[in-house]
């Protein structure tokens, strides 16, 4: 039972900076490991980033490793993607996910929010 909603998708040059947030509803937020997906129309899916629910362990996509960090604020029940020189190739509706007591190596995830667009002109 957990219920996921992504903010701060925006337009952004190519070059430029963006952070996506997501806020957890309930109580699980914590034990859970939070990933983030990726996808444009037309186009699979993409496993971008995950964090362990005590943030010791992280995963990045090699295609984002370097320029974007992942981070959780238990406290706040909320995951943030800090995404840093931002390409085209990077425009897609980013997703966040959950997953209790799930490795940061896996892709299946339980729960999912409705996403928020980033789009990146170049």
């Amino acid at each position: 039972q957990v219920q996921l909603v992504e903010s701060g998708g925006g337009l952004v040059q190519a070059g430029g900076s963006l952070r996506v947030s997501c806020a957890a509803s309930g109580s699980t937020f914590r034990r859970y490991t939070m990933g983030w997906f990726r996808q444009a129309p037309g186009k699979e899916r993409e496993y971008v980033s995950a964090i362990s629910w005590d943030s010791f362990s992280t995963y990045y996509a090699n295609s984002v490793k370097g320029r974007f960090t992942i981070s959780r604020d238990n406290t706040k029940n909320t995951v943030y993607l800090q995404m840093n020189n931002l390409k085209a190739e990077d425009t897609a509706g980013y997703y966040c996910a959950a997953r209790f007591r799930g490795g940061v190596e896996g892709t299946q995830y339980d729960y999912w929010g409705q996403g928020t667009q980033v789009t990146v002109s170049s």
